[in-house]
């Protein structure tokens, strides 16, 4: 459980990256969503114990994450969009690293790189953006810790190993896990997300189950607008757009719709929406 209270945070500049967040997040996968700038990295190096809030809190199944106790913070792992480990190889990370972490899984580590068709012997150095991503992912997969943070999984891998990712997160995430995916690519995971988090300019609009967003919003597309809809994008095959759901037929979300809507002069009639 992440339970985050009032939290802000300001860079050496004074520069607000984060204004009054509050959220609570319990098991599941979690989209974290914003423009470039709005402070999603920021809150997930806070949520990790790499920065401290000027202001608030932010706690991991109640205890204060900034306070970096080894207990807590082996329970909590980050992963940046770009990593390198510093070692030959991913097994030699592993040997090195997984002690750090008591629910890393040795059998799911070696199950994880076979579904990416690596032994794991490979050196890093040598190997290409993607490759370097697959290794990683295999071993991070594996740590099992409460809480995890990945920030933009999927970039660098091509379309099958994207079809190998969601089958390595469906093996190897419990039940009781609290995973936050931080994305622009939406599409790549999109069956996984129970929630859906949205910051802009540091403020966070929107933190709700895909679940209750369904239950009041309707995702439609047709050849023909509907006067009804509470946002509208027009495309080559016509127009999509989001309108309450008034009839309590749940469609799936459309998470860039959602996304674009949320960035427009429309959010505030979306966000009402929503209440």
């Amino acid at each position: 459980m992440i339970d985050i209270k009032n939290l802000s945070f300001n860079y050496d500049n004074n520069y607000k990256a984060l204004d009054n967040i509050n959220t609570q997040l319990g098991p599941g996968v979690h989209l974290l969503l914003g423009e470039n700038g709005a402070g999603k990295t920021t809150l997930l190096h806070v949520i990790a114990g790499l920065l401290f809030a000027k202001e608030g809190s932010c706690e991991i199944n109640g205890n204060d994450i900034s306070l970096r106790n080894p207990s807590d913070m082996s329970k909590v792992f980050f992963m940046p969009e770009d990593i390198t480990f510093p070692a030959k190889t991913i097994n030699d990370f592993a040997k090195i690293h997984s002690p750090f972490y008591p629910t890393f899984s040795e059998d799911l580590f070696r199950q994880n790189l076979e579904i990416f068709h690596l032994t794991g012997d490979e050196p890093l150095s040598s190997l290409s953006l993607g490759n370097r991503k697959k290794a990683n992912l295999a071993y991070v997969m594996a740590l099992g810790t409460d809480v995890l943070l990945l920030d933009e999984p999927t970039n660098g891998l091509d379309i099958n190993a994207k079809k190998e990712l969601l089958k390595i997160m469906v093996g190897s995430l419990r039940d009781d896990q609290t995973v936050i995916v931080s994305t622009h690519t939406v599409w790549d995971l999109k069956n996984l997300f129970e929630s859906v988090m949205m910051l802009r300019r540091g403020n966070l609009l929107l933190s709700m189950s895909t679940e209750e967003i369904s239950s009041k919003l309707a995702f439609m597309a047709s050849t023909t607008p509907d006067a009804n809809a509470l946002y509208l994008e027009q495309d080559m095959n016509g127009f999509r757009w989001i309108e309450k759901n008034n009839n309590g037929i749940e469609t799936e979300i459309n998470f860039s719709l959602i996304y674009s809507a949320l960035m427009s002069d429309a959010a505030q009639k979306v966000l009402d929406a929503l209440k």
